[in-house]
């Protein structure tokens, strides 16, 4: 699952766009971290060109990040992509990603939502 990418490349960018607006778990019982499918579908809208891209992807991982600090939504915490980290060519920014699905994994939220500020300023 590393190298593969969790959206379908042939889906037109206006629905990735959408698949970006709402939440990836709301659709079906997933067993990837939902975080996963909208970097995903983030990394295929930025190779596109996809301005906005960035700003929907933050909104949209602040939404799930919101959820989880609540409590009461039940995600899974299992990282089933590691490496998914590489699909971007900005190393600052796989890093950060990289360190935030950590701390999603082991459900600190509090460090997670600081590196998600990071993200966002880095986008």
């Amino acid at each position: 699952m590393d190298g593969a990418l969790l959206v379908d490349t042939q889906v037109p960018s206006r629905t990735l766009v959408r698949m970006l607006r709402r939440q990836p778990d709301r659709d079906k019982a997933i067993d990837v971290l939902p975080e996963s499918v909208l970097w995903h579908v983030y990394c295929e809208l930025r190779r596109r060109g996809e301005t906005q891209a960035g700003q929907h992807f933050v909104r949209s991982v602040k939404n799930l990040h919101r959820r989880r600090s609540l409590g009461n939504a039940m995600l899974p915490c299992t990282d089933t992509a590691p490496n998914e980290h590489k699909l971007i060519d900005d190393p600052m920014v796989a890093e950060l990603w990289r360190a935030y699905k950590r701390c999603i994994c082991a459900q600190r939220t509090g460090p997670a939502a600081q590196l998600l500020r990071d993200i966002e300023s880095r986008l």
